[in-house]
């Protein structure tokens, strides 16, 4: 069975996405960062116009649930004042940019993403769901996100700009790298790119220019849970924060700012801290190898909750964990060691492969599942 077309498009702050319990409003981090101050001010807006939580999303966004569309331009009118969105719909639309976790104010990567956001109205109309990875620190942070045009630090240390599914990038320069991007940008969308939305699945039938394929990208790392030089790395059970505690965390920590990052992490930045409710702050946690999406009542699709479930189990069942309320698997949309899949009220089971892969059981109750049925 071929994986299910998910529609729609990404959600944005200008352009929010109707979800079972309300609007849910994106904030598109500018470099990746939030500062403290924008940080309590965003939970508080979670508290007043949300459901209270803020969601971590696999770009490495945050979110807002819960939002009436009686309430969504207030909302709005407060993210502007605080500098979270852009103020044109469609610059915010564009800008899908993955910043690596680990950047230092005025370094490669920092000049790099502005002058992305600099070229982005000049490069040719792409699908809404196309993104930019600025991933040039010395290891690879952003290899597994989603991200079709890739500014790298090749294995040599040097610079180069990569398409989405290919194993070689072109090498470019901090000065001719926008040109080259936009180079790039053009060649998709003038061989036929937009009609298959992405730039991995484009290279599947349409082969790049073999100048474009010369360098060997760095090696990759993954953040995890613990201490690092700038702060503390904190991992997001299911991506979900709640609001109050969030608030707690900045006041108490004396953080500096929050950087959103991929794997369902959150860089903590200036603050060195132990513990963190609600949080990870030691690598091995098993709720970090559970996936699970909203479920239900909280998502129109779904007909089971989810990530209790997903809590419950995630101590025992070895390897990567997926609970899923239907089979478009948003949370985790690839092969998992154990799936779950809602459908009407119970569960199906995949084992090693995607929620749209043939079962091996069908109908388990939630209620009665047990990890030995796994």
């Amino acid at each position: 069975m071929s994986a299910p077309l998910v529609k729609g498009w990404c959600p944005g702050a200008h352009r929010p996405m109707l979800s079972g319990d309300g609007l849910v409003v994106r904030v598109r981090p500018f470099r990746g960062e939030v500062t403290a101050r924008q940080a309590l001010a965003l939970c508080a807006l979670a508290r007043r116009f949300g459901n209270g939580m803020i969601d971590l999303t696999s770009r490495a966004n945050l979110q807002i649930r819960g939002v009436t569309e009686g309430d969504h331009p207030a909302l709005l009118a407060a993210l502007d004042a605080l500098g979270l969105i852009d103020a044109d719909p469609g610059v915010e639309s564009r800008r899908n940019v993955l910043m690596t976790p680990l950047w230092a104010p005025g370094d490669l990567a920092a000049r790099l993403h502005d002058a992305l956001l600099a070229a982005l109205p000049g490069l040719p109309d792409l699908p809404q769901k196309m993104g930019f990875a600025v991933d040039c620190s010395d290891r690879r942070y952003l290899s597994d996100a989603s991200a079709d045009f890739r500014i790298e630090t090749a294995h040599d240390g040097s610079l180069i700009l990569r398409a989405d599914g290919a194993i070689l990038g072109r090498k470019v320069t901090e000065g001719d790298a926008m040109e080259a991007l936009a180079e790039m940008a053009r060649w998709f969308t003038d061989t036929g790119g937009a009609e298959t939305g992405r730039m991995a699945r484009h290279l599947r039938t349409q082969a790049l220019p073999a100048t474009w394929q010369v360098a060997q990208p760095a090696g990759t790392a993954t953040l995890t849970p613990g201490p690092t030089e700038a702060g503390t790395i904190l991992g997001v059970p299911f991506g979900a924060l709640e609001a109050d505690a969030l608030a707690a965390l900045v006041e108490t920590s004396g953080a500096t700012a929050l950087r959103p990052a991929t794997g369902r992490t959150l860089v903590l930045q200036g603050a060195h801290i132990d513990t963190a409710p609600g949080l990870v702050t030691r690598p091995g946690d098993p709720a970090m190898h559970a996936h699970a999406c909203p479920g239900a009542p909280f998502c129109p699709q779904a007909t089971v909750e989810t990530r209790p479930l997903a809590a419950r189990l995630a101590a025992h069942v070895p390897g990567d964990l997926h609970v899923s309320g239907c089979a478009k698997g948003c949370a985790h949309p690839r092969a998992a060691a154990t799936t779950l899949v809602g459908r009407e009220g119970r569960f199906d089971l995949v084992k090693g492969g995607a929620p749209w892969d043939a079962p091996v059981k069908t109908g388990l109750d939630p209620q009665a599942l047990d990890p030995k049925d796994l």
